[in-house]
């Protein structure tokens, strides 16, 4: 404790934040639940070496406060950042579970209902990080998390991790980033989209198709490119990119409401530096709602566990905070993620056993090699996206019929394939990554090889089927303000 001023002796940092217990690790350090002696206000405090080799807190703070200035719901504030003898601190917002854990807990599926609303605040939460010029290119369930129960946020999902965000236009002139192939792949390969699997440079709509893979995978339980097997990683990623691929949108929505299908097909039609309608999209789930007879209430699947009562009752404080977990991440310069559910598992149990409250850890404490498998829990409306656009204003009528009612689909983006890529940077001269074929425009033809797709980094095969991955683009920052965008928030 010598290394600590006086206030940190009493288990006290940044003035008037108490640390209270360890609730989770990862590469960055540890983060510990507190409390601000201020107001009582339950927060999470992480702590990082200062010499780190890559210390990234700073850069985390800096990020959060981009988007603090938009004043929306669902984006987790910053309340300090500062030194605590050997260590960096950052005092957050402390969220509840990440939509991963609250589908596990409703048995890996989620209703109709759920998603649809879910999907609305999603869209918004991207939205806002698209205006603050940034996109965010790691989708995937982890990185969604709801509010701690009790509290007026307790349904509202939260946006966290920006460890792959990347600025895409200049926040001035608003000039587009260039389109470009033969990129690494960055981001979840489960959930992203077709163009990243080909090398390609990518922009808003590959958050948004990410997105859509993400609703599928809640309403189906999983999604059809999960489980492949392969000698190497790269192989495996390829894999999943050419299943992706091969499975017509159609068939990837079958069996639900074909505004699925229209939102999938609608977002890979995006041109590269074209905005996307994010009102058309939001729209679209609400008429979902609205076929099935179901209201916007804020009642979700997670709600209607243990009798009504919620997903938090049958659980203690350890329990509760045992769902508050932590993604490890390595710097962004070498980031590389792995994780598999044995390991979540372990780190959720010794987080659940973490006893009184501790203090500050030492640097013996703060293991850089450490794994757990759910996303910290740190920490409304967008403003309006852009005017309809000519794709979206198509007047045909979305078919009224509920989801036990399938018909042939009325809305032309309702029955394409995956060949419904806008054609503006695909022309012939334009090959995809390596020596691979153009994206087709015809219904049936050959997809694009992926062999020369390069997929560095590794992963360790989850039980669900073990595709994730993460790379981080191998291009020097251009500035200081690029450097604050390539984060990683634990």
């Amino acid at each position: 404790m010598s290394s600590h001023n006086s206030s940190s002796s009493n288990n006290v940092v940044g003035a008037h934040y108490r640390v209270g217990k360890k609730i989770g690790e990862g590469s960055f350090g540890v983060i510990f639940e507190g409390t601000n002696l201020l107001n009582s206000q339950t927060v999470a405090i992480k702590f990082e070496p200062r010499k780190a080799e890559a210390p990234q807190l700073r850069d985390e703070c800096r990020s959060y406060r981009i988007l603090a200035g938009c004043r929306q719901s669902g984006i987790p504030q910053i309340y300090h950042f500062g030194q605590e003898g050997l260590h960096n601190i950052l005092v957050i917002d402390l969220l509840g579970p990440s939509l991963e854990d609250l589908f596990d807990m409703c048995g890996r599926k989620f209703s109709v209902k759920t998603v649809c609303m879910a999907a609305r605040q999603m869209l918004t939460r991207i939205q806002t990080v698209h205006e603050k010029n940034l996109i965010y290119r790691d989708i995937k369930p982890d990185n969604f998390l709801i509010g701690r129960p009790g509290t007026k946020n307790a349904n509202v999902v939260h946006i966290v991790d920006f460890g792959m965000a990347k600025q895409y236009r200049d926040p001035k002139t608003k000039q587009h980033i260039p389109y470009r192939e033969r990129k690494s792949l960055s981001g979840t390969a489960r959930y992203m989209s077709i163009n990243t699997h080909l090398g390609r440079e990518q922009s808003r709509r590959d958050d948004l198709e990410a997105l859509g893979h993400v609703f599928m995978y809640f309403l189906r339980g999983s999604l059809p490119w999960q489980g492949l097997k392969a000698a190497t990683n790269k192989q495996k990623y390829e894999k999943i990119g050419e299943k992706k691929q091969t499975t017509p949108i159609k068939e990837l929505c079958e069996g639900f409401p074909e505004e699925f299908s229209i939102y999938l097909n609608y977002v890979r039609k995006l041109g590269f530096e074209e905005t996307p309608d994010y009102d058309f999209l939001r729209e679209l789930f609400a008429k979902v709602l609205k076929n099935n007879g179901d209201v916007e209430d804020g009642v979700y699947d997670w709600n209607l566990l243990n009798g009504g009562r919620g997903w938090e009752a049958s659980l203690g404080q350890n329990q509760i905070l045992a769902q508050i977990q932590n993604t490890p991440a390595t710097p962004a310069q070498q980031y590389d993620r792995r994780r598999d559910d044995r390991q979540g598992r372990d780190d959720r149990r010794r987080a659940s056993q973490a006893g009184n409250p501790v203090v500050p850890p030492s640097p013996a404490l703060v293991r850089a090699g450490s794994r757990s498998r759910h996303p910290a829990v740190l920490g409304g409306v967008g403003s309006p996206g852009q005017p309809m656009s000519a794709e979206a204003q198509i007047g045909v009528p979305i078919t009224q019929r509920r989801l036990s009612q399938q018909h042939s689909a009325s809305h032309p983006y309702a029955n394409a394939g995956y060949d419904t890529y806008g054609r503006d940077e695909y022309s012939a001269t334009q090959q995809p990554y390596g020596r691979a074929s153009p994206m087709v425009s015809s219904v049936g033809a050959a997809p694009p090889a992926l062999s020369n797709v390069r997929a560095t980094g590794g992963e360790v095969g989850a039980a669900n089927g073990g595709d994730y991955h993460g790379q981080q683009d191998a291009e020097p920052p251009k500035s200081t303000f690029w450097k604050i965008l390539t984060c990683r928030c634990g």
